[in-house]
């Protein structure tokens, strides 16, 4: 199939596809006899896998990793389970640190009379720097 075949099969634009052969992510497909790259079946669920893998938050370097152990017969799924607990792990925090940001700018919001004056609590407070977060 061709690449808007692939990218309609797997979730991803033609763009991205590109993309992640360009940078060897994925491998580049056979050419067929009219030039085009001719994706077979293997090749789809591969880069279905990657969407996938993206969908839930993995980078284009994660993605790498799983796909070298989704590749490896011997695999252990011992350390697929630990990267997934890691990237658990991550996004927690991260989403601690946006409710956090979330809680400052709602200060900094009230600070503010939102008014046709000049006075602006938002940005004397960002001026002094007093914007603080928990890390």
């Amino acid at each position: 199939m061709n690449i808007s075949d692939a990218a309609r099969h797997s979730g991803l634009s033609a763009k991205t596809i590109r993309y992640y052969e360009e940078i060897g992510l994925v491998g580049v497909p056979a050419r067929a006899s009219n030039g085009y790259r001719d994706y077979d079946e293997a090749a789809v669920a591969e880069l279905r896998f990657v969407q996938r893998a993206r969908q839930v938050g993995f980078s284009v370097d994660e993605c790498r990793q799983l796909l070298q152990i989704q590749r490896d017969p011997g695999r252990h799924s011992a350390h697929v389970k630990t990267l997934v607990q890691e990237k658990c792990e991550q996004i927690e925090e991260r989403i601690a640190s946006l409710r956090n940001m979330g809680t400052v700018l709602q200060e900094m919001a009230a600070t503010c009379n939102g008014d046709e004056g000049p006075a602006c609590g938002i940005l004397d407070r960002l001026a002094r720097a007093e914007v603080q977060q928990d890390e």
